[in-house]
């Protein structure tokens, strides 16, 4: 699923994106920390994983373990 960044605290490590239907899904720091990302912007486009509205899983197509660009 594609989400949009709406924050990202850089101190924390920790965010929220926005769903494309408007609702915000907040992520934690371990999530990121398994991003392999080192920085996140308010806008950028990311695919997340959700299990129970919760942010599981947060990547970049491309960047990170497995991951290609086709």
């Amino acid at each position: 699923m594609q989400a949009t960044v709406h924050t990202f605290d850089e101190e924390t490590r920790s965010g929220s994106v926005l769903l494309d239907d408007g609702r915000e899904r907040p992520f934690d720091a371990e999530v990121f920390a398994r991003s392999a990302l080192r920085h996140l912007r308010s806008g950028q486009r990311v695919s997340i994983e959700t299990t129970d509205d919760l942010v599981i899983r947060l990547w970049l197509v491309g960047i990170g373990p497995g991951e290609r660009i086709d």
